[in-house]
């Protein structure tokens, strides 16, 4: 079992180095919160006014100024099997991880996060770009979101899901990234989603980012690989 460097019984921030604006980051780092660095993400932070409460990683990227600031801080994790979203997400124990800083750089370190995030089913985490969100759909889903919204679903994997409140429902639809996809659907409704396997993605505008807050911590875990 991976020992939790951070625990929380709130929802955590993570933060990463892929240029996250600072503005953004403060208003994501609600009184309270604890934030976590992932390498270079330290930086960020730290150019934010914010304080890290871990910086987690290998450890290669992250400036020598804030590994000096924040040397008692540091926990490095020397595989490089694992990116440093991996390796924080991992040693985070919290309801939900709300990740930024992760999106809006090089596509192959976008889809290594995606790939993270299929990983860890057992993490909840939601990673926040500057138009848009992301997550792991958990076993069942419950969101009220504005009529007319885009709701989008890519699978990781084969996956079928039950679905309600959508403009085009999924049931019955086989998914799989070399076959049908979900993306560039609609909110019609309340909406309800039951994949019956871990490897299914929501992508929805970050203005859904507080209905998703509230309803993932209450939501059902998938357990972790190879449980």
């Amino acid at each position: 079992m991976i020992h939790a460097i951070v625990h929380s019984l709130e929802p955590v921030l993570l933060v990463g180095g892929a240029g996250v604006d600072s503005s953004a980051l403060r208003e994501l780092a609600v009184p309270g919160r604890k934030v976590v660095a992932a390498d270079a993400g330290a930086d960020a932070v730290l150019a934010a006014g914010l304080s890290p409460e871990a910086v987690i990683g290998d450890l290669d990227s992250i400036s020598t100024k804030a590994a000096d600031q924040l040397s008692d801080r540091l926990h490095r994790v020397e595989e490089q099997v694992t990116t440093d979203f991996d390796k924080a997400l991992r040693h985070v124990a919290a309801p939900l991880v709300i990740a930024a800083g992760f999106t809006g750089g090089r596509i192959d370190h976008e889809l290594a996060v995606l790939h993270g995030l299929v990983c860890h089913p057992d993490r909840p985490c939601v990673v926040v770009g500057a138009e848009t969100l992301v997550f792991l759909a958990p076993p069942s889903l419950e969101l009220s979101l504005p009529e007319g919204s885009a709701f989008s679903l890519f699978p990781f994997g084969a996956v079928m899901a039950a679905s309600e409140g959508l403009r085009w429902p999924t049931d019955g639809l086989a998914m799989a990234p070399d076959r049908a996809i979900g993306t560039s659907n609609a909110v019609c409704g309340p909406v309800r989603l039951r994949p019956d396997a871990p490897c299914l993605l929501v992508i929805l505008p970050r203005s859904a980012l507080p209905v998703v807050v509230a309803a993932m911590p209450v939501a059902a875990r998938w357990p972790a690989r190879g449980e």
